[in-house]
């Protein structure tokens, strides 16, 4: 535990952050799942555009790297148009 004030409120945002960051990579997961887990082409590709506005979103953050956003997004392509 840190003595210093400066450090303990690092430790604090640090945990805010983890926090936020956590919660957003859980969407994520969650809308890719949603994408594979479509019934129809059309709904498969409804929430593939959702999963890249939030994947996209995270990589500008830098809570995923850009080119595993990209993997990501070539991968979701890949399984809505299988579903065709």
């Amino acid at each position: 535990m840190p003595n210093i004030k400066s450090a303990k409120k690092r430790m604090e945002l640090n945990r805010v952050e983890r926090s936020r960051n956590r919660e957003t990579r859980s969407k994520i997961r969650t809308a890719i799942r949603r994408v594979r887990e479509a019934t129809s082409a059309e709904q498969a590709d409804e929430h593939r555009r959702e999963a890249v506005a939030l994947i996209d979103r995270a990589a500008v953050r830098r809570i995923l790297h850009p080119n595993k956003a990209g993997r990501i997004k070539a991968q979701l392509d890949r399984v809505v148009r299988a579903a065709r």
